[in-house]
């Protein structure tokens, strides 16, 4: 028999309770996650074709050189300029690719992919943005490629950037490099592992997520180059090594331990080189001093460290290429 409609007010009013919950849970998780990190308010190339690809992509008119979001065209066109690295360790034969996806503006070109092999992967030949631009275009970095250095008086930290992910990012990061220098850009916050992460990153179960945060923070906000903020990207969540934005930058973090709690909260756009995780230690040993941002305790460097980015000075023969 069916129940009244006195009886089934208390269930539609319990789901309406549980929903209102699990929305008000989900703000306050991203609001302590902003908290956490944000501090209070103050030349030609060689090409291929390789040929039409399947499946439509509508072009948003905001083309970059390493734009590649969107429909499985750009996708098919990244997989195949990916096969054609070679070996582990050696360089791409392509390292990027052009395609057309807009079938009003392409006309007979829509649907055309082609592999390039660019002059200098870090400087590469850049595609006038706009509507009238019909191309969509990314980066592909081979094993021991696609590596730029953060320089500070304790050591370089090699970070090896990830454009398959992180296009814009990785897009602003050459812009700093072909900038020669990073003037403003500094470490200013430091918080070691303490007794909640061991020495490979991994959380010490049942103790706190923090804090200490286990992390590095800076800025690469560099005079002489306006920044504009970076949308959200899809990439991998936080562990150890990995360096992302705090929101939509220029501040960013360079984090000391595996983050699983964090999800996929921030922005990664590079991980450090294993090798070198022991300069970013080195620095969140530095003396610090208390501060509370948003009324959550953090430890601000007492002097801050500058950085400048710089092209990688090793070879791939040399490289851990375990953190690729």
């Amino acid at each position: 028999m069916g129940r009244k409609g006195s009886e089934l007010e208390p269930t539609r009013w319990g789901s309406l309770i549980l929903l209102l919950m699990g929305l008000v849970s989900f703000s306050v998780v991203y609001i302590f996650m902003s908290s956490v990190l944000s501090p209070p308010s103050s030349s030609s190339s060689a090409s291929s074709r390789i040929g039409s690809v399947d499946g439509s992509y509508e072009n948003d008119g905001e083309n970059s050189e390493f734009e590649q979001s969107g429909g499985g065209g750009v996708v098919e066109g990244f997989r195949a300029c990916k096969k054609m690295c070679t070996g582990n360790d050696g360089p791409c034969l392509c390292d990027s690719w052009v395609f057309c996806g807009n079938k009003e503006a392409c006309g007979e070109k829509f649907g055309e992919c082609w592999l390039k092999k660019q002059k200098d992967v870090l400087a590469p030949d850049k595609q006038e943005a706009g509507n009238k631009n019909m191309w969509t275009s990314g980066l592909v970095f081979g094993r021991g490629e696609g590596i730029v250095g953060l320089q500070t008086e304790y050591g370089t930290l090699h970070i090896k950037l990830l454009p398959d992910c992180s296009p814009h990012s990785v897009a602003y990061i050459l812009e700093l490099l072909a900038l020669r220098h990073c003037a403003g850009c500094h470490f200013y916050r430091a918080e070691s592992r303490g007794r909640y992460w061991d020495a490979n990153g991994n959380h010490i179960k049942d103790s706190s997520f923090g804090p200490p945060f286990a992390l590095i923070q800076g800025t690469l906000d560099a005079q002489g180059l306006p920044f504009n903020k970076i949308q959200t990207e899809h990439c991998p969540t936080i562990r150890r090594g990995s360096v992302a934005w705090v929101g939509s930058g220029p501040e960013f973090f360079i984090s000391l331990a595996n983050h699983e709690e964090w999800k996929k909260s921030y922005t990664v756009f590079g991980l450090v080189l294993p090798e070198d995780m022991v300069i970013a230690e080195k620095i969140a040993q530095l003396p610090t001093k208390p501060d509370a941002w948003n009324n959550i305790n953090v430890s601000v460097l007492e002097q801050t460290v500058p950085l400048k980015i710089q092209r990688a000075k090793i070879s791939s023969s040399d490289l851990n290429l375990n953190a690729d």
